[in-house]
């Protein structure tokens, strides 16, 4: 290894990292029928469902702005329903479908593959070393934002 590391090498680094994640993703979840930014709506659903459109957006690391697209794809699938707010009848509340789970457990069983090549390559001191430096890389940016509100710090 070189003896300084420039930051052009680390941005590569990140850069070569994320497409083959994405590749990985991509693949694995073919099998399920979803894309891997599909695949986060449902996540992001089942951990914090009902969402409002600008709610789910906030919480979207895969999509920037409004994921609407994405939600008109999955509610015509039948995996995401739009109900009218309790409250408020003009606020549209998200959920996940019966359909929309069962596919999100068909997606993690797929994902899970590529999260144990990474607990395979990284002891846990590493994956806590790495998780901390990406996120000062990421402090005060929309990603940033959103791991934050996701995988909060404690």
């Amino acid at each position: 290894m070189p003896a300084t590391i420039s930051a052009t090498e680390i941005r590569h680094l990140i850069l070569a990292a994320q497409r083959q994640g994405s590749r990985m993703m991509a693949d694995h979840l073919r099998a399920a029928s979803l894309t891997p930014a599909q695949a986060e709506v449902l996540q992001v659903l089942a951990t914090r469902e009902p969402l409002t459109l600008v709610e789910l957006g906030r919480l979207m690391i895969s999509e920037t702005g409004s994921p609407s697209r994405l939600v008109d794809t999955l509610v015509t699938r039948g995996l995401v329903a739009r109900e009218p707010g309790r409250d408020d009848k003009r606020v549209v509340r998200l959920r996940l479908t019966p359909a929309g789970q069962q596919t999100l457990a068909d997606g993690r069983a797929q994902t899970a593959i590529i999260d144990d090549l990474i607990t395979r390559r990284l002891a846990p001191g590493e994956m806590a070393e790495l998780a901390r430096l990406l996120r000062k890389l990421l402090q005060d940016t929309p990603g940033g934002h959103a791991i934050e509100m996701r995988y909060p710090t404690t």
